[in-house]
């Protein structure tokens, strides 16, 4: 039976609900599947069919970790089949929200120097009341720099659910 591995590095845990997500999916096709944060993770790439990789972007990047992980372990990866998506508050704007269209996820690629074999990219949540002073401060500015709401009385959810349905059901049917 297939193994599916899903790793994610998440800031403000948004990105792990979309791991749980493609989880739930995967566990309905009756498919094998582990869920282990980047930093939790310490088993053999190739005790698995497939790797999901899930990351978060911060002030326009993605975890160093997710980077060390997939630059350390580029050949172990191109042995399997691999997935990897982004998710960031860029990807609410239509035009940015593909693999080909998103700033952070070009350079992510350029730095990893490897193209996973599917690519994807999620809007995440904003919700001003889970973040830090300095978070709070330097996230309303950079969404005054982007048009993006700077005051809201509750989190606005920008992620396609839909979408992620979509990738789980692909991850699903993937040989």
């Amino acid at each position: 039976m297939r193994k599916i591995g899903i790793i994610y590095s998440t800031a403000d845990g948004h990105t792990k609900n979309i791991c749980e997500k493609l989880e739930s999916i995967i566990v309905g096709q009756k498919l094998n599947v582990d869920l282990v944060s980047i930093s939790d993770f310490n088993k053999n790439i190739t005790d698995y069919d497939t790797i999901v990789i899930g990351a978060s972007v911060r002030y326009g990047k993605h975890n160093a970790s997710i980077i060390k992980f997939m630059i350390d372990n580029k050949s172990a990866l191109q042995s399997i089949r691999t997935i990897f998506f982004s998710v960031n508050l860029v990807a609410r704007k239509e035009d940015k929200n593909t693999p080909d269209t998103n700033p952070y996820l070009i350079k992510f690629l350029k730095t990893i120097g490897w193209t996973p074999e599917i690519l994807d990219v999620f809007a995440g949540r904003l919700d001003y009341s889970m973040y830090t002073f300095f978070d709070r401060i330097m996230i309303r500015l950079i969404m005054k720099l982007t048009n993006g709401p700077t005051k809201t009385e509750s989190a606005i959810e920008y992620t396609d659910w839909n979408r992620v349905q979509k990738l789980g059901e692909k991850i699903c049917t993937i040989e």
